[in-house]
């Protein structure tokens, strides 16, 4: 990683935890556009405060921060993290029925479009990952 970001111990275990939960290629890529000066800040702030002080708490497992953020995500219809985030539930232990099920339930609560754009996105990620 480059030597001019901010490496508090919060930075590195909140980049520990973002990289177990997104997977390496992901905070790769969102660490390269933080080389640019006008995006670091937000990738520091997101990595310590996001991924750190939240994601690292004790009150949730990471699985059921998963389950929570895909719906908070589906109803902000944030398709860019909540792709992210797909990949980050199978990677929490979230099978592909489950997820089903929560979008499923987004249906209700956020309405059929929004779960609809949840569907392709996550049909999209299993794709990319080669889940059947």
């Amino acid at each position: 990683m480059d030597n001019d970001w901010h490496t508090s111990d919060s930075f590195d275990r909140g980049l520990r935890t973002r990289r177990a939960v997104l997977g390496n290629e992901y905070v790769d890529r969102a660490l390269a556009g933080g080389s640019d000066p006008f995006m670091r800040d937000i990738q520091e702030y997101a990595t310590e405060i996001c991924w750190d002080r939240i994601w690292n708490r004790d009150g949730l497992s990471r699985r059921d921060r998963s389950i929570l953020n895909l719906g908070m995500i589906t109803a902000l219809n944030r398709p860019h993290e909540l792709k992210a985030h797909v990949r980050g539930a199978l990677n929490n232990g979230i099978s592909k029925d489950e997820l089903k099920e929560i979008f499923l339930q987004t249906a209700i609560y956020c309405g059929l479009p929004a779960s609809l754009d949840a569907y392709r996105i996550a049909t999209e990620v299993f794709k990319e990952m080669g889940v059947a």
